[in-house]
């Protein structure tokens, strides 16, 4: 065996040993999701962000309603409006 296949065989090696662990190491995806709002009615959780944001403001809109902060809505206002999103499901 000559030394340019052992140089060729230890770096094939090295490789093989680093590389699940620069993945290991690689930053995940970040999750912008800041809010998450418990729907007491359905179980479920929803991650409140800009979508759903665009959803209360229909919500309001379709119901003739001032539009306010989705916390400050009374528990019963806010149990109508998971709902009716329960039933207006995304189309995206």
């Amino acid at each position: 065996m000559n030394i340019t296949t052992r140089i060729i065989g230890s770096l094939l090696l090295a490789g093989t040993i680093a590389a699940p662990v620069a993945i290991m190491a690689a930053p995940g995806p970040q999750n912008s999701v800041q809010v998450r709002v418990y729907d007491r009615n359905h179980k479920d959780y929803h991650n409140w962000d800009d979508h759903e944001n665009t959803a209360w403001g229909l919500y309001l809109s379709d119901n003739h309603q001032k539009p306010h902060e989705f916390s400050k809505a009374s528990k019963s206002e806010q149990a109508h409006y998971w709902d009716w999103r329960h039933s207006h499901q995304d189309h995206d």
